[in-house]
């Protein structure tokens, strides 16, 4: 083969290989991590606006609605997760009502499309993606932000059900297994015999399998890569292990300027 047709085929491998292509959904993840909640919201609708169908637009607006109320709220603090006594005595927080009725009605037009996805063709993965994303942000709202523990236990739980139906279809959907990881890693914190408790429930309680599932997301998720790797920084922090949170919130501190908790933390660890 001639060096000219060499690199025509070269070229037209690498122009059909599976390369992920940059989205309005992948900038409006970027801009909310960047706690740009403004424009996350008016990509988010462009995008819904050019896919009226997809559940990922009213799901994916009801996330910058959820990050923004972290924010406002000061949930994403590590202290919260590395003290237990200070996460689950701390004030309850203030929701802003109006905001809440904004998530939740993002979170059933998207659950609308998606059942109605899912009802013709139930192993779609988008509609399946869409569904476990709208299940953990519901369980995140519940738990850390209107402090309903129990309520969120068993969101948690269908989410990871409707991952390890994904991933048994598609094992490289990466951000699915966030879920999974959630589960594992924040229900092993729990001490013993309410994890006993937990597993009986059809829970699960591995740390090591929720460490390395959230390692997976943060080395190949798309969406959630971000929220993965801060999850880990608070594992490291957890485990008395600065130095690897260190590295990790210096990655994101870098990658999103104008998000000041990873600044915040690194300085913390000084």
């Amino acid at each position: 083969m001639s060096a000219r047709l060499f690199l025509a085929a070269l070229l037209a491998a690498v122009a059909s290989a599976d390369i992920p292509q940059t989205t309005l959904l992948d900038r409006g993840y970027r801009q909310m991590y960047n706690l740009d909640f403004t424009e996350a919201h008016r990509t988010f609708h462009d995008w819904e606006s050019a896919h009226p169908g997809d559940p990922m637009g009213p799901v994916s607006d009801a996330a910058a609605y959820l990050f923004a109320e972290f924010d406002r709220l000061h949930i994403l603090q590590s202290e919260l997760f590395v003290r237990n006594d200070s996460f689950l005595n701390r004030a309850k927080p203030a929701p802003d009502p109006m905001v809440r009725r904004k998530f939740e009605l993002e979170l059933a037009r998207g659950k609308k499309l998606g059942d109605g996805i899912l009802g013709r063709t139930p192993k779609d993965e988008n509609a399946l993606f869409a569904s476990i994303l709208r299940i953990g942000l519901r369980a995140d709202y519940l738990a850390l932000v209107e402090k309903r523990y129990l309520a969120s236990l068993g969101e948690i739980k269908s989410g990871r059900l409707l991952a390890e139906q994904l991933l048994a279809k598609d094992a490289s959907c990466y951000d699915a297994y966030l879920a999974i990881g959630v589960e594992n890693y924040m229900l092993s914190l729990k001490p013993a015999p309410l994890r006993w408790l937990l597993r009986i429930g059809g829970a699960q309680t591995d740390r090591n399998e929720g460490i390395q599932k959230l390692q997976l997301v943060a080395e190949k998720g798309r969406y959630l890569r971000p929220y993965a790797e801060l999850l880990l920084a608070v594992a490291a922090l957890r485990d008395h292990n600065p130095g690897r949170a260190r590295d990790l919130l210096k990655s994101l501190a870098a990658e999103f300027p104008r998000n000041p908790l990873y600044g915040h933390e690194l300085a913390r660890l000084q």
